[in-house]
């Protein structure tokens, strides 16, 4: 089917909902969801689900939210899994969140009126050349928006609301997923996979309208542990071997001009000190290590223990260890096994009335680490942009085409069934 659908919106009026409810993770906490206050959204979802005639729509303990969009078809069609995040990023306000819409923008800079100083540039936000005449939704400027990652949410869900309502509107059986606490890199660490029981997924929180993302960065994390020596500072000449220093003079060893975020772009990766905790005796160092490729990663981890053998020589009485965990892999790898998953969506791009673009996220998505546990997953747009900062934005015309792609994907995987 490739006659206009008869759309009727209501993804800008769910996303301005759901961004009022503060879903904030917190990388501190040690509860599974993070926050508790995660499980608001996902109840509000379960309510509108129900109301909807999505009799299965459910909040487990771990504050995931499964539904389930029966098929209307009888071809033997995969079942397709479409995902997004309840929770906004901690690094920046997120209570209290006060959106306001640009109407029909006509370019330039947009200054947010209860912060005069957040200003949503146009040299910062090229996308913006792209926005003539739409509206545009942001913050007052007080908080970050939320668009990363409600916007996919109210895109899924204005997508489920559209396909209940035209049941002539053939595709297979489909499964919603909504997930917490993916900005701390724990969101799909309780997923039921068996429960879902989706063959390929879709997360919905990309930027671009028209973009789709098939590639994401490897990722690790480095920890260097270092022991000093203490000792009172009264008598320490020639004695003290000081864990704090001695961590502060490895990051200063860290390439400056290569290899860190602020220097590198497009397929090139870096180490990136995070923190430093301690004392004089006992020292914490924390990376993140990204690249895409393993071999990339690895070179760079090689790199970094260099540097700190190189740096622990001046302090012979001191000891270090480097630990070096997993965090996801580039999801690349197993998609390149289903070339249909992505070439499905590139068609449902186009029907939607845009010009699919593939591109690399210098990231990582719920995808990366659902593709590695045998759900291959690529990441769609949804239109959000400027993550995790008071200048946070989207277009509700780029929300509409997310929900009418949603809807054509799910036509094409029919089709080809």
């Amino acid at each position: 089917m490739t006659l206009p659908l008869p759309y009727d919106h209501t993804v800008t009026e769910r996303f301005l909902r759901y961004v009022t409810i503060d879903t904030q993770s917190d990388p501190d906490s040690c509860t599974f969801p993070s926050t508790e206050k995660q499980k608001n959204l996902g109840r509000l979802l379960v309510r509108e689900l129900h109301e909807m005639g999505v009799a299965d729509a459910a909040l487990d303990e771990h504050g995931y939210v499964y539904a389930t969009i029966p098929a209307t078809t009888d071809k033997d069609v995969p079942v397709i899994c479409f995902c997004s995040h309840m929770d906004t990023s901690p690094d920046c306000p997120g209570e209290n969140v006060k959106p306001q819409i640009v109407r029909d923008y006509r370019g330039g800079d947009i200054v947010l009126p209860a912060d005069p100083t957040q200003v949503i540039r146009v040299s910062d936000n090229p996308a913006l050349s792209d926005q003539i005449g739409h509206d545009i939704i942001t913050t007052d400027g007080t908080t970050l928006l939320g668009a990363d990652n409600k916007a996919g949410i109210a895109e899924i869900m204005d997508a489920a609301r559209f396909l209940i309502k035209h049941p002539e509107i053939p595709h297979g059986t489909i499964r919603l997923l909504f997930t917490p606490d993916e900005e701390i890199g724990r969101g799909v660490d309780k997923v039921d996979l068996v429960r879902l029981g989706a063959a390929f997924a879709y997360t919905i929180d990309g930027e671009t309208a028209g973009h789709i993302e098939d590639e994401t960065f490897s990722a690790d994390a480095a920890t260097v542990i270092i022991q000093g020596v203490s000792i009172h500072p009264g008598f320490a000449k020639g004695r003290m071997e000081h864990a704090i220093k001695i961590a502060a003079r490895i990051v200063e060893r860290l390439p400056q001009d290569t290899c860190s975020p602020e220097t590198t772009e497009g397929q090139e990766g870096f180490l990136h000190p995070v923190a430093i905790n301690g004392t004089l005796e006992r020292a914490t160092l924390s990376l993140i290590v990204r690249d895409f490729t393993v071999a990339g990663l690895k070179q760079k981890e090689a790199l970094l223990e260099d540097i700190v053998r190189e740096v622990m020589a001046d302090f012979p009485r001191s000891t270090y260890t480097l630990e070096i965990k997993e965090q996801y892999r580039n999801m690349k790898e197993v998609l390149d096994r289903h070339p249909e998953v992505v070439a499905h969506a590139m068609e449902a791009i186009r029907r939607a009335g845009l010009d699919p673009v593939r591109s690399s996220i210098r990231g990582g998505t719920d995808g990366s680490r659902l593709s590695f546990m045998g759900l291959p997953c690529p990441n769609i747009f949804a239109g959000e942009h400027s993550f995790h900062a008071r200048t946070e934005w989207v277009s509700r015309q780029d929300m509409e085409k997310a929900v009418a792609t949603i809807v054509h994907l799910a036509m094409v995987w029919e089709e080809s069934a």
